[in-house]
């Protein structure tokens, strides 16, 4: 019988998808510590449509990384609570429904992004402010490849 000599667990995919998953798991958590009413995913695609005013779902789907189904689900959850807007515009001579963000959904982001600091905070003890960068540089370009290798299907 033939010995493998590297294992899934030994690969930067498995460090990838573990250490995604963990955190999370953690968010998740210290998102019912701090009592957030919001999700992950509902504060995500908030934070998102706060930088892109007017951004059609397609497009908000493809950059939080879920399917337009379940981008509409929340969607619909965000307008449910007022913290959404969504109106008809035009884009490439078709009519498509485009989003914004409200005043209750500003003051909710800035509430939730001042709750968080401390988990930044916890963060920044854990690891340097240096090593983040480097991280988040690599991880950055590493993305910036594998998109450029995939086919979204969203």
């Amino acid at each position: 019988m033939k010995k493998i000599t590297k294992h899934y667990t030994d690969t930067l995919n498995y460090e990838l998808e573990k250490t995604a998953r963990l955190m999370r798991m953690l968010s998740i958590q210290f998102f019912e510590k701090l009592q957030i009413t919001l999700s992950i995913d509902e504060y995500a695609a908030l934070d998102t449509i706060s930088c892109h005013d007017g951004i059609c779902q397609r497009d908000l789907a493809k950059l939080i990384l879920k399917d337009r189904a379940n981008t509409g689900r929340i969607l619909n959850s965000l307008e449910d609570k007022g913290l959404v807007t969504r109106f008809v515009d035009t884009k490439n001579n078709r009519l498509v429904r485009k989003m914004a963000i409200t005043e209750a959904g500003y003051k909710m982001l800035i509430n939730i992004n001042k709750k968080i600091e401390s988990y930044v905070f916890e963060t920044k003890q854990i690891v340097t402010e240096q090593e983040i960068d480097a991280v988040y540089a690599s991880l950055k370009r590493l993305r910036e490849r594998f998109e450029s290798m995939i086919e979204l299907k969203i």
